[in-house]
């Protein structure tokens, strides 16, 4: 079973890519982190991309488990014993987005329209659960459709989340001049450190449950309590070219990050698009325990979510 694939010299920093084409779509999956580097329809992005010579900049399509967002100091307990991991994220005490994010994935199968790709997460003293994941990219009629599976390959339950660092595009005009829409009806009020202190009623100023322009809003908030028409809760981020990006996910997934880029330091990347994050949990679920999963030895977990460019909603 392949868990990865041999750097050679002058090969790009995010390694192997992937070329995915249905129609009018085209991707590019990439090797480290997973990651979905490009996706356009008709040469329109509905993501952000970045150059293959670049490194990801701000975690841009990246797969984040065995949890995304923050962990609180890097510690957490499970089952009574005490864990700690490293703080990636030292500005903050944090460790961010999980531990595979700059692992190299391995290829399963490949079409010309689809990619899985594999990863088996080797046990650490902060975090000694063995976790095989494997991740699919499918082009289909109606976009492309992105499933999850990750399966406890240990002998004792092991604590997880996941989410998906997609960064949705405003197309040629900037972010301000959007419109954005969020299928959620309570806020994650943070403290100082970005890290959860509370679910609140959404304060006006990022209530964005009815489609209205971006503006000069700064967003690095979590959303819950998310809701589903026909099976699917939303982010929709309409250009002024009148074309609309937007990311599903189904109810696998109960939470929605969103971030307006406002404190990205990668030159060209501030605010020059919207995370719209799928995921499980929100930050500091394995200290709190909100939404967080069990996974019990031999157990499989799987989530569904996805992107399209001028959905249809009603």
């Amino acid at each position: 079973m392949h868990t990865g694939t041999a750097h050679t010299a002058g090969s790009p920093p995010s390694g192997t890519q992937y070329e995915l084409a249905r129609g009018a779509q085209r991707a590019t999956v990439v090797e480290v982190g997973a990651a979905l580097r490009s996706y356009s329809v008709e040469g329109r992005d509905v993501v952000v991309p970045f150059a293959e010579d670049e490194i990801a900049p701000a975690f841009h399509g990246m797969v984040l488990l065995p949890w995304p967002n923050r962990l609180r100091d890097g510690r957490y307990t499970f089952d009574g014993v005490d864990y700690e991991v490293a703080l990636t994220e030292p500005s903050r005490r944090a460790a961010l987005h999980g531990l595979v994010c700059w692992e190299r994935w391995g290829l399963m199968e490949r079409s010309e329209s689809a990619v899985t790709l594999g990863i088996d997460l080797v046990p650490t003293p902060g975090y000694p659960f063995p976790l095989r994941s494997e991740v699919t990219y499918r082009l289909t009629p109606d976009g492309l459709d992105v499933d999850l599976t990750t399966r406890n390959d240990g002998d004792r339950d092991a604590p997880y989340g996941v989410g998906f660092h997609t960064w949705l595009s405003p197309g040629p005009g900037p972010l301000d001049e959007c419109l954005m829409s969020i299928d959620a009806q309570a806020w994650i009020r943070p403290d100082d450190r970005l890290l959860p202190v509370g679910v609140e009623a959404i304060p006006g100023p990022f209530d964005f449950r009815t489609a209205r322009a971006v503006g000069s809003t700064e967003l690095d908030d979590a959303f819950v309590d998310a809701t589903f028409s026909d099976g699917r809760s939303w982010i929709t981020l309409q250009g002024a070219d009148g074309h609309t990006a937007a990311t599903w996910m189904d109810e696998s997934m109960p939470c929605w990050q969103v971030c307006t880029g406002d404190a990205v330091a990668a030159p060209g990347y501030r605010r020059a698009g919207l995370a719209a994050e799928p995921m499980t949990c929100i930050a500091d679920a394995f200290r709190t325990g909100d939404d967080l999963i069990r996974l019990t030895p031999g157990q499989a977990h799987t989530v569904h979510w996805g992107l399209t460019l001028d959905p249809p909603r009603g």
